[in-house]
């Protein structure tokens, strides 16, 4: 069956800069795929990979240069070939799953055989001046039981002394974004497992992390920028205990779920991530986040704005807004 798409930018502003390892986000801009079969339109939404170059005009180009092939009758499957893993292809890959929802009137659950249950998102707290400002930040944030700390190099034990004093009673998970190298890694870890801290996310620089291979760390380490796909899980599995998984690098739902499947498959656990999307980047990730361990969907509540009836927050607790996206 013939379809018709309609690709296009939105721009959303942050509540406030979010500083993380050599990198300030002040807005979100975001790739909006539509594919409509005359009747049913469904929708997907990609924000892209930063460090990858991976931004709205490559998006855009990349979805354009497939248009006749999508407008020809795509199906899902087809879509994970005419794209590699990318934003164009996560936006692609979102709306195809969306459309499907509503061509067969059957939700996301009842297509992917996946039970929905409760999920709660950690709160990320971003890298600020200087540890006491990171820790009023934790306190601020107390109805969240679960608190994301971006670090790098820069007194990254200070930082989370100061957030572990501010929220004894939170469990706190680290995220590097690559800002250590391995011997400040080595060095920091007792001190980090000495403030209860559960999990390490990608410490060292993507393709050089080999010293992770063969190296037991005292905490669980996680790799983000390290498993961009499903093309490098084998060896991420090799060097790392947890993948975190994250649509616009994996290049949509469809690849996101086999990545979390595989990974489970080997006794090792999973997260979602998100590149500060909103309810329309969520909603797909919401459906992985049933196999996850730690649920990073909190992007919207860094946004001045979302979409009207889409993802919830009260706290942690994250819901889906009804029919939003795929039946949720």
């Amino acid at each position: 069956m013939a379809l018709r798409m309609s690709a296009y930018k939105t721009s959303w502003s942050l509540v406030a800069p979010l500083r993380i390892t050599g990198h300030a986000f002040e807005q979100s801009d975001t790739l909006t795929v539509e594919i409509g079969d005359g009747e049913h339109v469904g929708r997907g939404e990609s924000v892209g990979v930063y460090y990858l170059n991976d931004d709205f005009p490559k998006m855009y180009e990349q979805i354009e240069s497939v248009r006749s092939q999508i407008e020809a009758g795509i199906t899902i499957d087809e879509a994970q070939e005419v794209l590699p893993p990318c934003g164009a292809r996560n936006a692609l890959d979102c709306a195809l799953w969306d459309l499907e929802t509503k061509r067969s009137k059957k939700s996301i659950w009842e297509l992917t055989g996946i039970s929905p249950k409760p999920i709660k998102t950690v709160f990320t707290i971003g890298i600020e001046a200087t540890p006491a400002e990171m820790a009023a930040k934790a306190e601020r944030a107390k109805m969240y039981p679960v608190l994301k700390i971006k670090l790098d190099s820069t007194e990254p034990v200070e930082r989370v002394a100061a957030i572990r004093a501010a929220r004894p009673d939170a469990k706190l998970v680290i995220d590097a974004n690559q800002g250590f190298d391995f011997a400040q890694l080595r060095d920091i870890l007792p001190e980090l497992e000495r403030l209860d801290v559960s999990m390490v996310e990608q410490p060292l620089p993507r393709g050089a992390d080999d010293e992770l291979e063969g190296f037991t760390a005292q905490i669980p380490l996680c790799a983000d920028e390290s498993c961009l796909s499903l093309c490098e899980l084998p060896t991420a599995l090799r060097r790392y205990d947890m993948i975190n998984i994250k649509l616009d690098k994996a290049g949509g739902l469809t690849e996101s779920l086999e990545i979390a499947r595989r990974t489970r498959s080997v006794g090792k656990r999973v997260m979602v991530g998100n590149m500060i999307g909103t309810s329309l980047s969520m909603s797909p990730a919401y459906v992985v986040a049933q196999l996850c361990d730690f649920i990073d969907l909190d992007g919207p509540l860094s946004l001045k704005s979302d979409y009207l009836n889409g993802i919830k927050y009260q706290g942690p607790a994250v819901t889906p807004g009804g029919n939003f996206w795929g039946g949720l």
